[in-house]
């Protein structure tokens, strides 16, 4: 299916690993112009020039999203360069583990603009030149706003946070023909989350118990999954979606665990 995304300039934050890596990487296939946001430039460039080699245009940005002038730098050069922004991926974030118990305001307020501020910076500063292509924007957000995890207040609020900006948004800009949807993770296997099962005593028993509670396959999600949701929402074949959770999740969040097992 052809998405009709081919030159299209479309924003991913945290676009250079992860579930932003693959965005990217279905992005370029689709002919689009992802352009990176990050703050590593090494990593950043590192999936540049892998996606120039194999022909296809894409850009990079260094940005601190968590300094709000950054952010707006980030879209000014991003404008600078290509006259115009076709669609914004919000995706940029970490569960950090600040707590209720072990957390404490700098913190928690440091997790905010980590994980939940720089969505709507970057959406604001991006916003004038998305009216004008009528650029849709979609949010990566987690479980942790449905389920809890415990232990991680900070990013559980964001992401309850990024959830309710999606359906503000998706209000706000219905008079720009801008649809606003959001991708909700749960168990998916990126470099971070590979990161954290190795520091666990057995992370071959961590993770097979862990896919034994996803439905659908017991597997985790791929990258890929999450990404070609994530595309398609960017596309005109979604025309009429908006103010949409999405759970990309196997089944994880919404259907009975005993399923799993069964």
């Amino acid at each position: 299916m052809d998405l009709n995304l081919k030159g299209k300039v479309i924003i991913v934050t945290g676009g250079a690993k992860g579930i932003g890596e693959g965005i990217v990487t279905s992005l370029a296939a689709e002919g689009a112009i992802p352009v990176i946001v990050g703050r590593s430039e090494e990593d950043n460039l590192k999936v540049v020039y892998t996606l120039q080699a194999k022909g296809t245009e894409s850009f990079q940005v260094v940005a601190e999203l968590t300094e709000p002038e950054q952010c707006a730098a980030a879209v000014k050069a991003i404008a600078d360069k290509y006259g115009r922004i076709d669609g914004l991926v919000n995706n940029a974030g970490a569960n950090d583990g600040v707590g209720l118990e072990q957390g404490d305001y700098a913190r928690f307020m440091a997790s905010l603009h980590k994980n939940m501020v720089h969505y709507y910076l970057m959406a604001h500063h991006a916003l004038p030149y998305l009216k004008k292509s009528q650029g849709p924007i979609v949010n990566i957000t987690s479980k942790t706003a449905d389920t809890g995890q415990g232990n991680t207040s900070a990013y559980a609020a964001s992401n309850g946070g990024r959830n309710a900006l999606t359906r503000e948004w998706a209000v706000e800009l219905l008079k720009y023909g801008i649809r606003v949807n959001a991708v909700v993770v749960a168990e998916c296997w990126t470099p971070l989350y590979e990161n954290w099962i190795n520091t666990l005593a057995d992370p071959a028993a961590k993770r097979k118990e862990i896919e034994a509670k996803i439905p659908l396959g017991n597997r985790m999600t791929s990258t890929a999954e999450i990404a070609d949701m994530v595309v398609f929402l960017l596309s005109g074949r979604s025309s009429h979606t908006t103010g949409q959770i999405i759970y990309v999740d196997g089944g994880y969040v919404h259907l009975d665990r005993a399923l799993a097992n069964a």
